[in-house]
């Protein structure tokens, strides 16, 4: 049976569904096939930790759904015509295409990089502009819509009934929050820009003709209309970073539904917000990294493994004391494998690390307890040096997209060639300190010297009797 194909497990699996704040069994609308739509980036600027999170995130899961044997439709959209993207442009005197197509190949180097998977589909809005007018005409003919005074399309809130259900938010809490503003030419501060008229100030790239006028999309039908006329007007999974959920998520809602008279989505999937150092990443606060930066510093691998060993909807608090402690983590899966040939055997899905691992994954793609199941199953791999059990390590890993090289490549990349040098008699004191610290239940410490160790190009195996053993790797 190949690493792909868990038919037998499809009904086991369970999603968080935000719409319903709970675990549900996922059931496809079509018998074994699933139609996926998550909200990919605005294009003006390189991407950041974030958009790494919602890449490698949503990678795993169109892994996993593949892994079980579903025949997977992922589309993960482009949005390359919106106001940031046109300020960008003017302030740089560009075409809006020169620019848009230069962050697209730039964010296609990182994805790689990270080894996220490229979508199935990824459709760039500037390619649905009909589709869009479409879906708003629409929205007028059934009440929904309604031209402004000041020349724009809006969508009326109030005429749909189920308005916030995705947010959890009823409209006298939204028309009191903070985020929305007044403004005379709506009917309600609530409602919400369709097509936007085109300002005399803007370059002539960033506007198309329309019944409505010369303008441009609002930024939420886009989704609406890209993923109705890809995935259908009723789809499986919705994805997308946890910022998205409200306006833009609860929007494509009301204006999917408006148009069609018909549910949308059936599971909607949100990912945590990634932190620096415990506070919310920003550039005024000077903690915004680039996915460009932190590759610089750290293996690509090594990245994707600090995403992935947190579970998808918690907090992740980026930091170099996170990602040292991941590449340590990482290099430990790695060395198992290192002196040990895989056998030819297939996957096996019966035996007890990787029912656990099938188990954890099907529990809302919970990564963490996955991969501790890697970590036992490495502990075993070096205790008995079993081939069929180095082949379940390497095949179970690389359902998430992790231990995609040859042990030996990065391991000699993670070492660096540091450290290189330690004599014996160095290596001895080393473990002799960390012998001590655990021994005065510091073990933190502990831990400290076995990573710098390792980082080094030492490996420690601990043995019965208190006994240390060391390699080189």
């Amino acid at each position: 049976m190949a690493r792909g194909s868990l038919i037998v497990s499809m009904e086991s699996l369970r999603i968080y569904n935000t719409l319903a704040r709970d675990k549900q069994a996922f059931v496809p609308r079509r018998a074994g096939e699933v139609r996926m739509y998550v909200c990919g980036m605005t294009v003006y600027d390189y991407c950041h930790v974030g958009h790494a999170r919602v890449m490698v995130v949503f990678d795993i899961v169109q892994r996993w759904l593949r892994t079980l044997g579903f025949r997977v439709t992922y589309v993960r959209n482009i949005t390359d015509i919106d106001d940031k993207i046109i300020r960008r442009a003017v302030e740089n005197g560009e075409p809006i295409k020169a620019l848009t197509d230069r962050f697209i190949a730039a964010m296609h180097e990182d994805a790689d990089a990270l080894g996220v998977a490229r979508p199935d589909l990824e459709p760039r809005a500037t390619d649905h502009i009909a589709q869009m007018l479409g879906m708003i005409e629409k929205l007028e003919a059934n009440g929904y819509a309604y031209r402004a005074k000041d020349g724009d399309v809006n969508y009326a809130v109030r005429k749909f009934a189920r308005y916030g259900a995705l947010s959890g938010k009823s409209l006298e809490d939204l028309r009191a929050g903070e985020r929305v503003a007044a403004n005379e030419a709506k009917d309600d501060p609530l409602d919400f820009a369709l097509w936007k008229r085109a300002k005399p100030e803007e370059p002539a790239d960033s506007s198309w003709d329309s019944a409505y006028g010369r303008g441009r999309p609002g930024w939420h039908i886009e989704c609406s209309a890209m993923s109705c006329t890809l995935l259908g007007e009723h789809f499986d999974l919705h994805g997308g970073g946890q910022d998205l959920q409200f306006p833009h998520h609860e929007n494509e809602i009301a204006q999917s539904e408006g148009a069609t008279g018909q549910t949308f989505v059936n599971y909607w999937m949100h990912n945590g917000f990634v932190q620096i150092d415990n506070e919310k990443m920003s550039k005024s606060l000077g903690n915004f990294f680039t996915i460009r930066d932190v590759l610089a510093k750290y293996d690509p691998e090594v990245v994707r493994f600090f995403i992935v060993r947190a579970h998808y909807r918690s907090p992740l608090n980026y930091s170099d004391v996170h990602l040292d402690d991941a590449r340590a983590a990482l290099t430990r899966l790695y060395t198992a494998l290192k002196d040990v040939s895989p056998d030819g055997a297939p996957l096996d899905w019966h035996e007890d690390h990787a029912a656990r691992f099938r188990a954890a994954m099907n529990d809302d793609f919970n990564t963490p307890v996955a991969v501790a199941v890697l970590f036992e199953l490495a502990n075993v791999v070096n205790r008995t040096r079993d081939a069929a059990l180095a082949r379940q390590l390497r095949e179970l890993a690389q359902t998430v997209g992790l231990l995609g090289r040859e042990p030996r490549v990065f391991l000699q990349q993670a070492a660096g060639g540091v450290g290189l040098d330690l004599d014996e008699a160095a290596i001895a004191a080393k473990i002799a300190e960390r012998a001590a610290a655990k021994q005065a239940k510091k073990y933190a410490e502990a831990d400290r010297i076995r990573a710098e160790l390792l980082d080094a190009g030492v490996a420690l195996e601990d043995k019965p009797g208190g006994i240390t053993e060391w390699r080189r790797v």
